[in-house]
């Protein structure tokens, strides 16, 4: 075996191995990364220069701040103004309460940007609710999972931020626009499941439609709404960088929960904070270790390796496509979202765009990957706190939530095989994609 192949060797099981015996992401990168390259001879100040590399990102800013956005409008109450707005918009329909828990999502994605942060804050209010209306509490868990993906692909994602600047050149306002659509269709893809399943349960319909009680929730809900207009609009207007809106945003959100809805104070902001910092110091270490090890990817051509060993494999585009999906599946069973977007991103994206995928296509593709994996044990992020918030065990919400996985997975394809519903809107509004 050539030198390269050891360090190679070195790199990849010495990283696997690491996870196995259960160390930290963050540091599994960075030890295998270190084995790799003091078996090259490399200086260890690499390790400095690229973890310093790693952080140094203008763009990368944007994500403490929507993490930090997220959370105070999390805490301020907006969870259920928005649950009121889509009972008066979907409530109406068979199984109205698991439609609500579902377009919730979609609405609270767009302030949150986490499926973890969506979970547990949707889910507090909404599978109690669903349970004490007759539902199933393995049922009320699966949707509140399930859905709560959509905050992944609804803008703005903190997650989106991080993939652009793992990619490297691919528009963060580009990508924003892009999810809306996907956003959009794994909703309605959840939906059509839940009233299938709630038509055979006979799970319980909510009130009439009145367009006067939506008028009156849209009113209250306006607040919280607004603040995606706000990064969005100003992203793609190119009023603002991805940055500068997200610490816009931050003011507003702040302005929204203390001085709007009250349901803020100077107290508990400081907990909010505490959450945040934990949630960032995760995240950008995370960033800094995987910029070594991308350095070692690329000293070691791993890229272009494995684009050679999955063409040798086939050069049909569907099953390369089949194959990139499957892939990503398979490490979002092992790993957690962050490092799959950092590490697997220079290995697969340079394959995908030799196939003809757009990086902003691949992109979403990526994002439902990984949301996906949050629900799929061993590591299941999601699927465990879903468990702690409805007391529901992981076997019983795995078993409920199959007819979703479905759905998610039917979604990905279409996702992987018509680009225009990711490129469509990006395309409308300018953007060459």
């Amino acid at each position: 075996m050539s030198s390269n192949g050891i360090a190679i060797l070195i790199l990849i099981v010495g990283f696997l191995l690491l996870v196995a015996l259960r160390v930290q992401i963050a540091f599994a990168v960075a030890i295998a990364s270190c084995l790799c390259l003091t078996y090259l001879k490399l200086p260890y100040t690499t390790v400095v220069t690229q973890m310093v590399k790693g952080v140094y990102s203008f763009s990368l800013m944007a994500v403490p701040f929507f993490i930090t956005m997220g959370s105070i409008m999390g805490a301020g109450g907006i969870s259920n103004k928005l649950v009121a707005l889509a009972e008066s918009l979907v409530g109406w329909m068979h199984g109205g309460l698991a439609m609500v828990n579902i377009v919730t999502s979609y609405f609270f994605g767009g302030i949150s940007g986490s499926a973890a942060a969506d979970t547990a804050s949707v889910g507090k209010l909404m599978i109690p609710m669903m349970v004490e209306a007759g539902y199933d509490a393995d049922f009320s868990t699966a949707v509140t999972i399930t859905s709560s993906v959509e905050g992944l692909l609804v803008p703005p994602s903190h997650n989106m931020v991080i993939y652009c600047t793992a990619a490297g050149g691919v528009s963060v306002g580009a990508l924003f626009m892009a999810g809306y659509l996907p956003g959009a269709l794994l909703a309605v893809s959840l939906m059509i499941f839940s009233y299938i399943i709630s038509m055979k349960r006979n799970y319980p319909k909510g009130k009439a439609f009145s367009i006067k009680n939506f008028f009156k929730q849209l009113k209250i809900s306006i607040w919280a709404l607004l603040a995606i207009l706000i990064v969005v609009v100003g992203v793609v207007c190119g009023v603002f960088t991805a940055t500068e809106s997200a610490a816009i945003a931050v003011l507003y959100s702040l302005l929204v929960s203390m001085a709007v809805y009250r349901e803020l104070n100077w107290k508990s902001l400081w907990a909010v904070f505490g959450e945040c910092i934990d949630t960032l110091a995760m995240v950008l270490i995370l960033c800094g270790t995987s910029s070594i090890f991308g350095y070692c990817l690329t000293y070691l051509h791993v890229p272009d390796l494995a684009a050679s060993a999955i063409t040798s494999v086939t050069t049909n585009k569907i099953l390369l496509t089949l194959l990139i999906n499957l892939i990503l599946l398979v490490l979002g069973c092992i790993m957690d979202m962050a490092p799959i977007v950092l590490i697997a991103t220079p290995i697969l994206l340079p394959l995908a765009t030799s196939i003809g995928i757009s990086p902003i296509q691949f992109g979403i593709m990526m994002i439902l990957n990984c949301g996906i994996g949050l629900l799929t044990p061993p590591v299941g992020t999601v699927l465990f706190i879903g468990s702690a918030v409805s007391g529901v065990k992981i076997e019983k919400i795995v078993k409920a939530t199959l007819p979703f996985y479905l759905a998610m997975i039917i979604t990905l394809l279409l996702l992987s095989f018509v680009p225009a519903v990711s490129l469509f809107l990006p395309r409308l509004v300018g953007y060459a994609v």
